[in-house]
C-alpha cells in the first residue's frame, strides 16, 4: 500500500497530543515526541511539502545523534486509534490531513471518534532495524532512546513477560533511575509506592501482592516487591577504566535491550484484530477474542490482548499466509502452519479478523524480502570474528528462546479455533517437506537466499 510500509497498529494508550501548532502557515512549529514523552520542537518552513526524511534529519541534528544511527529510528504518526511508520518520502503534514480516511479504511472506530482523533508525530524505533545492529550501538543517547521505548512497551504489557523477566528488567530500571543499590535504600515499602514505574501495571494493580494478577500463581511463588528489591540488589555495575557514570549507564541500557531481545516480539509492529474462540459448553458457543498481531523481521506472533500471553508464534519459514480483501468478504489475515489433530499431522488455518489485514500481509511480505536480501551478506560479517573449526556449524545469531513451563511467550494453540485439513490434489500447492499441502502460495521460498530450515527444537509451539 502506498500510504504506509505496512507498519500500523493499535497503540497502547490514548493520547490527544498534536504535533503542529500553526496549521497551514508557511513557518510552523512542529512538535516531535520521543519515547519518554519529551517534546522536540522544530521550526520548519513550507511544512506541507516537507518529507519525513527531512524532518528525520532535523531531529537528529537537534538531538545530536550520529548519522550512523540513521536506520535505527523512524518517524511515526500515532493516535489512540492507529499508528503508522512513515517512509522517508512521505509528507507527514499531508498524511495528517488524510488521517480520517486512513481511520475509516483501517479501523472500526465509530464516526465520532474518527472526527475527533488527531495523530502526533513520534520519533521511534524503526521496525526494520535488525536487533544484531542494535547491540553494536555505543552512543549513550541512542541507547537511552531505545531503552526508553523498550521499557515503555514492557510496562504497557505490549511485550508480555514472565515474572522472572519482569523482575530482572524492573531491577535494571531501578538501577538506571535510582543509581547503584545501597543497603536499606530503597526499602520494599518505597518500591511499592511507585511499583508501576518498574513493573507492568497489570501485575501491580490487583490486590496488594505484586503479582496477584497472575490468578494466584504469584502467591504460590511468594513473589512481592521484595522480589524486585532482591533483583535490584543483584544488579552489578560495570567497572570501566575511565570510571565514568555514562559508561555504567550504557552497560545497563545494553543489558536491558539484550534481555528484551530474548522476547520473540521485540521490535515488532503491532496490529489490532480478533480470532475465533474454541467452541465450549453444551451449546458449543464460541465468539471472538481481541488479539494483538506482532510482526517483525523474524516472524508473526498473535497475542491475547486481555490475558497478555502469546497464542501463536511462527517464524516466517513455518507459515504460509494470505489476506481476504473487504470487497470479497470480511477482511481477514489467514495464517497457515503445521500441526496435529489427535496425533494426525494436519495443516492448520487461523483466521485473524482485522481491517488491517492488508497492512499485515504487506508487512510480512516486506520483512521476508528484507531478511532474504540480507542473508548473502551474513557470511561477510563473520570474517572479522575468530575462525570457526572445520565442519563446525555457524554460531547462532541470537540466543535460543527460553522454554519455561507455561511461559507467556509460548504458543497456546489449544486456546485458538483453527481449521484443520488434510487434502491432496493438483489445486493444492505443495510447500515444505513437513507440510504436504497448502491453500496459499505466499510463503518463504526454499531456493537460494531463503531462511535456514528450522530445527524441531526451535519450534515456538508449546507441547
Amino acid at each position: 500500500m502506498d500510504e504506509t510500509e505496512g507498519s500500523a497498529g493499535q497503540p497502547a494508550e490514548r493520547s490527544h497530543r498534536s504535533s503542529v501548532s500553526s496549521v497551514g502557515a508557511r513557518a510552523a512549529d512542529v512538535l516531535v515526541y520521543l519515547a519518554d514523552d519529551t517534546v522536540v520542537p522544530l521550526a520548519v518552513d513550507n511544512l506541507p511539502s516537507l518529507s519525513a526524511h527531512e524532518l528525520h534529519r532535523a531531529i537528529r541534528e537537534v538531538l545530536q545523534l550520529p548519522d550512523s544511527t540513521l536506520d535505527a529510528f523512524a518517524l511515526w504518526l500515532v493516535s489512540p486509534l492507529l499508528e503508522v511508520q512513515l517512509k522517508p518520502r512521505h509528507q507527514p503534514y499531508k498524511l495528517g490531513r488524510q488521517w480520517p480516511e486512513l481511520l475509516l479504511r483501517f479501523t472500526d472506530a465509530p464516526d465520532e471518534d474518527v472526527a475527533t482523533d488527531e495523530p502526533s508525530l513520534q520519533f521511534r524505533r524503526n521496525v526494520f532495524f535488525p536487533k544484531r545492529r542494535e547491540l553494536q550501538i555505543h552512543d549513550e543517547e541512542v541507547l537511552r532512546l531505545l531503552y526508553e521505548e523498550a521499557k515503555g512497551n514492557v510496562l504497557a504489557a505490549r511485550y508480555p513477560c514472565d515474572v522472572e523477566d519482569c523482575e530482572a528488567l524492573g531491577a535494571l530500571v531501578c538501577r538506571v533511575q535510582l543509581g547503584p543499590y545501597q543497603p536499606g535504600q530503597p526499602t520494599a515499602c518505597t518500591l511499592r509506592e511507585k511499583l508501576d514505574s518498574f513493573l507492568p501495571a497489570h501485575l501491580c494493580k490487583r490486590g496488594h501482592g505484586l503479582f496477584a494478577a497472575l490468578r494466584g500463581r504469584a502467591a504460590k511463588a511468594g513473589l512481592d516487591e521484595q522480589g524486585l528489591l532482591d533483583a535490584y540488589r543483584k544488579v552489578e555495575d560495570v567497572v570501566s577504566s575511565d570510571s565514568e557514570p555514562e559508561a555504567s549507564l550504557r552497560a545497563h541500557y545494553h543489558a536491558y535491550l539484550r534481555r528484551c531481545h530474548e522476547l520473540p516480539f521485540y521490535g515488532c509492529a503491532f496490529f489490532h484484530g480478533e480470532v475465533d474462540k474454541p467452541a465450549q459448553g453444551f451449546l458449543h458457543r464460541g465468539g471472538r477474542k481481541p488479539v494483538t498481531v506482532a510482526i517483525s523481521l523474524e516472524g508473526v506472533h498473535v497475542i491475547d490482548s486481555r490475558e497478555k500471553h502469546v497464542l501463536l508464534g511462527l517464524r516466517f519459514q513455518e507459515l504460509s499466509w494470505d489476506h481476504t480483501s473487504p470487497e470479497e468478504d470480511e477482511s481477514v489475515l489467514w495464517l497457515e502452519f503445521d500441526g496435529n489433530n489427535e496425533g494426525t499431522p494436519v495443516n492448520k488455518l487461523l483466521k485473524v479478523y482485522s481491517k488491517q489485514a492488508e497492512l499485515m500481509s504487506s508487512l510480512i511480505e516486506y520483512c521476508i524480502e528484507l531478511s532474504q536480501a540480507a542473508e548473502p551478506a551474513a557470511p561477510q560479517e563473520s570474517l572479522s570474528g575468530p575462525p570457526s573449526a572445520p565442519g563446525s556449524s555457524p554460531p547462532p545469531t541470537q540466543r535460543p528462546q527460553l522454554r519455561r513451563q507455561g511461559s507467556v511467550v509460548c504458543s497456546r494453540i489449544q486456546h485458538l479455533s483453527t481449521i484443520d485439513y488434510v487434502e491432496e490434489g493438483e489445486q493444492i500447492k505443495r510447500v515444505k517437506p513437513k507440510r504436504t499441502t497448502s491453500f496459499f502460495s505466499r510463503q518463504v521460498s526454499m531456493g537460494q537466499g531463503s531462511y535456514t530450515v528450522v530445527q524441531p527444537a526451535e519450534s515456538l509451539e508449546q507441547t
